[in-house]
């Protein structure tokens, strides 16, 4: 039994430390330096995500950077699940992944926000739950012209709709799949610090926004 548990214990970290390295790919970074548009961390933000490349004025570049952020995340989480046959091994995979993001080892561990990881990572894991989730954020961002809080809103409330009793939509979530929202919805709160600061203080800007 000790073996056993050994053994797993050694599959799941390597699972974790593949996923994170997979997640820590800074594509932003990557992209935006490939086509001489200079380093995304010098405009704007700072932030090495798709809104931020956006800055640079260089759509393709953007959508790239969404995609392959939310890929990423998903192609990490579907790996891991597929070989080892395990919704665990998935979502920690899909978890150390979105943590790579996030904490990039290439970047001194100051990467994006995971707004695009994490919707790729919820759709990977459980589709109907991520859908849940996109419908959430464009409902906030229509409403409200704030994707700060339409990305928190989301986050918050995945692991909720993981719980609804839907059975012909695959709901509720597996277990792992309720702790990786969880986890998930956790560290946006945190990545997201400055935005809810600026949101309580009514000085966020709203999407389509101009800046003064």
């Amino acid at each position: 039994m000790q073996d056993l548990a050994g053994a797993a214990l050694v599959t799941f970290g390597l699972v974790a430390v593949a996923g994170y390295l997979l997640g820590s790919i800074p594509f932003g970074v990557i992209l935006t330096r490939a086509a001489g548009t200079g380093d995304v961390r010098n405009i704007g933000s700072g932030n090495i995500g798709a809104t931020n490349v956006l800055r640079t004025g260089r759509k393709d570049l953007a959508l790239a950077t969404l995609i392959l952020d939310a890929g990423k995340g998903a192609v990490a989480l579907l790996l891991a699940r597929h070989l080892l046959g395990s919704e665990a091994a998935g979502a920690v995979a899909g978890g150390a992944a979105f943590l790579g993001h996030l904490f990039p080892i290439w970047l001194g561990f100051k990467g994006g926000k995971g707004v695009a990881t994490f919707f790729g990572l919820i759709l990977a894991a459980a589709w109907p739950l991520g859908l849940l989730a996109a419908a959430t954020w464009l409902m906030v961002a229509f409403l409200l012209r704030f994707s700060s809080l339409a990305a928190l809103i989301a986050a918050a409330a995945t692991p909720l709709y993981a719980l609804l009793p839907l059975p012909a939509l695959g709901l509720p979530a597996a277990p792992p799949i309720l702790l990786l929202a969880v986890f998930t919805a956790v560290l946006i709160y945190i990545r997201h610090h400055e935005n809810i600061g600026r949101l309580l203080k009514g000085q966020e800007p709203r999407i389509g926004a101009k800046k003064a």
